[in-house]
């Protein structure tokens, strides 16, 4: 593994409390993700199902966990089954895990092999009612046009098992999961802390007429080099008008002279994840427009994240974020009161300038598993993201933390990234 163990105690106590979320007599069946081909023999990264991980910590494919809480046969109350080593996949692939050290970084005693597990589930399923299936549940991407292993074993126990009832895993962990542990925030502690040598080896090479996927090379090469996984999503390094485009991560243009270049990324350690967005002047200096803007914006994330507390609605906050918003773009010459007076409702002003969300869960997935009808509790972790996007002048802004919850108000994960003008002026200048 590229970063170092995770206690087993973690896993140990998530299956815990996910256990005592299931109705009496229920099985519960996770399985990892696949791994994805790309084309002829190739295959792309694998990424684990992260509420498999969650719940044992195992980071291989062809994983399967079994929970039976009511398993009359202790042995039976928590099963993991992964994939067998062979001197064949020695030779070809390298080391798969052993039961043992399978067993050291879950703490489930009971390992076997994959191809035992269909023999093994008969023994003891007919003693439950019902089973929990993991399905891909997140509110902004739902699986419908491929078929996944989740999606196989929802068929096939339904076809082996036709008559138990059915019951969402995803119910449970997206009840579970928002709410970080110790353990769970020192990892995301660690992803943003390459996060800010991401963003340092980047102000390093800062200059005008590179092209946008050299800074990106530098936000992976520090990345990969402090022992990431990965970067936690493609990163955005979007120079001038591109960054009006909130998506946008071709990162193949040429940044000029006087654009400001938007670098929106994250780094995934331990499965974890960071997201924080920066703005930097190509040429080293803020021009007074561009920092008019980002001064704005850097208000609005200043102010808006103390609204980050337990206690509030999430609907509530965005409410808030809006007008901290509305305020600057009035300021900045963007829209008036009276536009503000005359606006539809349903598409107010600022929304030219200003169109997404400031806020998302953070943790296994970027756009981590929570429900937004839920009000923010103690142990979240969430971002604040505001931005003003002015296409016509060429600026597109926007400043990312990532803030820990507290019992009474929040801590700024991201101090540590540099975020202020000058800060961020001086360290191109010193480079």
């Amino acid at each position: 593994m590229r970063y170092e163990s995770i206690p087993s105690s973690l896993f140990i106590e998530n299956r815990k409390r996910f256990s005592t979320k299931m109705n009496p007599n229920s099985i519960a069946i996770l399985v990892s993700n696949d791994v994805m081909p790309n084309n002829a023999d190739d295959v792309m990264g694998f990424a684990q199902n992260n509420d498999l991980f969650y719940l044992t910590g195992i980071d291989q494919d062809e994983t399967i966990l079994v929970l039976f809480p009511n398993a009359y046969k202790e042995e039976n109350r928590a099963i993991l089954f992964v994939k067998e080593v062979s001197e064949h996949t020695k030779l070809w692939d390298g080391d798969f895990l052993t039961k043992e050290e399978a067993t050291a970084i879950s703490g489930i005693k009971n390992v076997k092999w994959i191809h035992e597990f269909e023999k093994s589930l008969q023994l003891f399923a007919f003693e439950a009612d019902a089973f929990y299936l993991g399905h891909n549940e997140h509110i902004k991407r739902v699986t419908s046009e491929m078929t996944t292993r989740q999606d196989r074993m929802i068929q096939w126990c339904k076809e082996k098992y036709p008559l138990h009832q059915y019951d969402r895993v995803a119910k449970i962990t997206r009840e579970l999961r928002p709410i970080k542990s110790d353990e769970e925030v020192a990892l995301i502690k660690k992803a943003v802390a390459i996060s800010v040598k991401g963003f340092k080896g980047l102000l390093s090479a800062v200059k005008p007429n590179l092209n946008e996927f050299e800074l990106e090379a530098e936000l992976i090469y520090e990345v990969i080099k402090n022992g990431a996984t990965r970067h936690a999503f493609k990163p955005i390094v979007a120079s001038g008008k591109n960054a009006c485009a909130l998506h946008y991560n071709s990162n193949d243009a040429i940044c000029k002279e006087n654009d400001m270049v938007l670098v929106d990324f994250g780094v995934c350690y331990a499965n974890y994840n960071s997201d924080t967005t920066r703005c930097v002047p190509a040429n080293g200096v803020f021009s007074p427009r561009q920092r008019e803007v980002y001064s704005s914006v850097l208000h609005c994330l200043k102010e808006g994240s103390k609204l980050l507390k337990p206690g509030i609605k999430h609907s509530d906050y965005e409410k808030q974020m809006a007008g901290l918003i509305e305020k600057e773009l009035i300021k900045l010459g963007l829209i008036t009161n009276e536009d503000i007076a005359n606006q539809n409702p349903d598409a107010p002003a600022y929304k030219k300038y200003f169109m997404h969300g400031t806020a998302h869960h953070l943790g296994l997935d970027v756009h981590d598993v929570g429900l937004y009808s839920r009000t923010l509790e103690k142990g979240m972790v969430l971002t604040c993201e505001p931005g003003i996007y002015i296409l016509e002048e060429g600026i597109g802004c926007r400043l990312e933390n990532d803030y820990l919850l507290t019992a009474d108000g929040n801590i700024n994960l991201s101090e540590a990234l540099p975020i202020e003008i000058e800060d961020i002026e001086t360290l191109i200048k010193n480079k």
